[in-house]
């Protein structure tokens, strides 16, 4: 469930629908529609890549399972070009298949089959951490690095860099290392991760931490992060690593 006391999404956005399935895809504009939205339609990868070009949408929903193009090198070119936030559907409850997925770029993932209301309930988190995102941006322009050594994190900039090498991460990368960066080796929970990166209220979306850890550890050395058990995860300074 998401936090309902977040502020809404009030101003018109346009979400580009990637789906090779003429029925679903339809079925998703109609609703994106119904909230408001600008809804265009791409059947294949390619035809994705020059509709991310030309209409600069503030949200992608992309399936992975596509012709001509896949889902997954529709989105590595898409954000490489312009970030945006980018929602993965896949047909396969494979935790490899997601986590290759948010390596590609995406920010979330959704498995088949899905409500609707679920959907949407996803953009509108995804839209509201893009608002969040430039609000705290601004807020840290004064903010000092994160300073580890090898690995240094830049909150101003939103930049990572590992031994001076820049670190592509997405956004939502990004805000789960920067939160657990700012308070090295405690541990948070996934539901107080859940809260403060994606504004999810409940334990719903733990998987979804999961696999965006095992996203950063793909991109930043498996003891980055230090799984915690039946709790949650703590970030391990490089310095102090075994």
């Amino acid at each position: 469930m998401l936090n309902s006391s977040a502020q809404p999404t009030t101003a018109p956005r346009t979400v580009l629908v990637v789906e090779d399935e003429p029925t679903l895809a339809t079925a998703i504009a109609q609703r994106i529609t119904a909230e408001g939205w600008t809804a265009r339609v791409a059947s294949d990868g390619a035809s994705a890549v020059q509709a991310a070009t030309t209409l600069r949408p503030d949200l992608v929903i992309m399936d992975i399972m596509l012709p001509v193009m896949d889902g997954l090198e529709a989105t590595k070119r898409i954000v490489a070009e312009r970030p945006v936030p980018v929602l993965i559907l896949t047909a396969r409850d494979d935790e490899a298949d997601k986590v290759i997925g948010l390596g590609a770029g995406a920010d979330d993932y959704m498995t088949k089959p899905f409500s609707m209301r679920e959907l949407i309930a996803r953009c509108k988190a995804l839209l509201r951490r893009v608002d969040r995102a430039k609000v705290i941006a601004k807020n840290s322009e004064n903010e000092k690095l994160l300073d580890f050594g090898s690995l240094v994190i830049d909150p101003a900039q939103r930049i990572v860099t590992v031994n001076g090498k820049q670190v592509h991460l997405t956004p939502t990368e990004f805000d789960l290392l920067a939160t657990l960066a700012r308070k090295p080796k405690s541990v948070l929970t996934r539901e107080k991760l859940l809260e403060e990166v994606w504004d999810w209220v409940d334990a719903s979306g733990t998987r979804t931490v999961d696999s965006h850890v095992k996203a950063l550890r793909h991109k930043l050395g498996s003891k980055t992060i230090r799984t915690v058990h039946g709790v949650g995860y703590a970030f391990e300074p490089p310095e102090v690593q075994d």
